[in-house]
Parts: structure tokens; sequence; C-alpha cells
């Protein structure tokens, strides 16, 4: 399964409806899910895309990614606090997310894939 590009509507369908539960955290997906905060211009986020289409079609049905372009996303950036990119949304199925800034290599995703998500 391929990255897939979301706006504000289907990232508050797919991953948390903020404006229905502003308080709390409540996940909306049914898989684990890491979301890629980027933008067009950046050098590490064109980097870090094809390892994302890579590690995307390695672990299929099991696992979701999302790409949210901040420049056009401003509303979601600011939600998340994101101040750098790349910066990725870890989403495990259950407990709280965890986000971390830069682009990490396809091993240090895939470890942090197989220990926290999966």
């Amino acid at each position: 399964m391929a990255t897939v590009h979301i706006g504000k509507a289907e990232f508050l369908k797919k991953v948390f409806d903020y404006e229905k539960n502003p308080q709390a955290w409540k996940f909306e997906g049914s898989k684990p899910a890491i979301v890629d905060f980027y933008a067009t211009w950046c050098g590490p986020c064109k980097a870090l895309g094809p390892v994302l289409e890579e590690v995307s079609e390695e672990y299929g049905d099991r696992l979701d990614i999302y790409k949210v372009d901040v420049d056009k996303e401003q509303e979601l950036s600011g939600v998340f606090g994101i101040r750098s990119v790349p910066t990725l949304l870890f989403i495990p199925l259950a407990g709280q997310p965890t986000m971390s800034s830069g682009a990490p290599s396809k091993m240090q995703l895939k470890d942090i894939i197989e220990k926290h998500l999966l």
C-alpha cells in the first residue's frame, strides 16, 4: 500500500477528530499509522519520501502511512505544533502517539515500527 496524501477532512476521519475531541486523543484508524508532516521545498523531506514508500510497501496492510503538506494544511500543523519538517507522528492502535523530528533512516524507521506500532 502506498503512502496517502491527506488534508484536514481526511485527517479528521482517518486519524484524529480534534474538533469533536479537543481535550483527549482518540485515534480514528483501524491499524497503526505514521503521519509525515512535510514540505515540498524541504530537502530531508524529499529524501524521506522514497523511504516511506518502501516501508509502506513492505508492511502492506498492517500499517497506514499518511503525508500532510504543512504549507497546504497550516491548521493541522498548528494543532500539532509542527515547527520543523519533516516531523513524523507515530500512532499505535492503543495508547498515545509520539512525535519525532528529522528524517530517520529506513532501519531506524523499521525499528520504531516494530517496537512501538506493531
